[in-house]
């Protein structure tokens, strides 16, 4: 794999809005009528649905992301599969709706790895934003990019007894349609295909159906604080295993302390998302 050291340190500024539009669409995708988070503020990982991606059409590749051609912030990495597995924030101000936003992301490192199923490369995004001239959000973001999947039958392994599942202090289940998935990628003006194109997730990238996002994922997780009375000073999610839409799934939280511990869990048992909440 080529050597992206040269890439390391490289960064680009880009300015919104805290408009309140986006907020209200939250709200309604999360099935509120009153959000829990403050009226007036962004809601917690809400910094998500500002600066969106403003590709031309022209330069949008067959997944759907912009191409990675060299031209932006990215490197021109040739593995054609990217997810978005994980994000560590800090919430250092609140960010008042109609504030004026300025974000500024610098990589701060690019690992490739020998993986099981094949090359990976591991970038990590800094993003620093202000809210009127206020620092508000600090986020590290990991993005792994990967090969394509196999296109050689393999016989599915036998699945393992699902562990015992962990002790919650809060469950609630949600059923990821394919309405829900499209709804998210509205707000985020996402065009990843996994997420709304079945025949393009299960036959180009080898998922066994709709993959839904992990920042909507991390946002529902989230929401499940919120909902059981959190305030968030830090979050941090790591995603495990996709999860894919159609079967009902548990959003679960353990109290820890001042913080609590949430995670994701499909109808198997098997946990698709951990995060942490202080």
């Amino acid at each position: 794999m080529d050597d992206y050291s040269a890439w390391v340190g490289r960064s680009e500024t880009r300015e919104d809005v805290a408009t309140a539009a986006p907020l209200a669409g939250l709200a309604a995708l999360l099935d509120h009528d009153a959000p829990p988070w403050a009226p007036n503020i962004v809601a917690p990982l809400g910094h998500w649905l500002y600066f969106l991606p403003d590709a031309r059409q022209s330069a949008i590749g067959e997944d759907g992301h912009p191409r990675r051609d060299g031209r932006g912030l990215l490197p021109p990495v040739p593995l054609p599969r990217r997810m978005w597995a994980g994000s560590r924030i800090a919430f250092l101000a609140p960010m008042p709706v109609g504030a004026v936003l300025s974000r500024v992301t610098t990589i701060e490192a690019v690992k490739p790895k020998r993986g099981a199923s094949g090359d990976l490369l591991f970038v990590t995004l800094r993003h620093a934003i202000s809210a009127n001239g206020v620092p508000a959000i600090r986020e590290e973001q990991d993005i792994v990019f990967r090969e394509a999947a196999g296109t050689a039958a393999v016989p599915a392994p036998m699945p393992a007894a699902p562990a015992a599942p962990d002790p919650a202090d809060a469950i609630r289940s949600i059923v990821p349609d394919a309405a829900l998935l499209f709804r998210y990628s509205a707000l985020t003006f996402n065009a990843h295909r996994i997420h709304y194109d079945r025949d393009y997730a299960r036959d180009v990238e080898g998922y066994a159906g709709l993959v839904v996002h992990g920042p909507l994922l991390a946002t529902l997780l989230m929401d499940h604080a919120l909902r059981s009375g959190f305030t968030p000073s830090r979050f941090a999610f790591r995603a495990e295993a996709p999860l894919i839409d159609g079967a009902p799934f548990d959003l679960c939280l353990a109290r820890d302390g001042d913080g609590a511990r949430l995670w994701a869990r499909d109808g198997t048992g098997r946990v698709t998302m951990r995060a942490n909440l202080s």
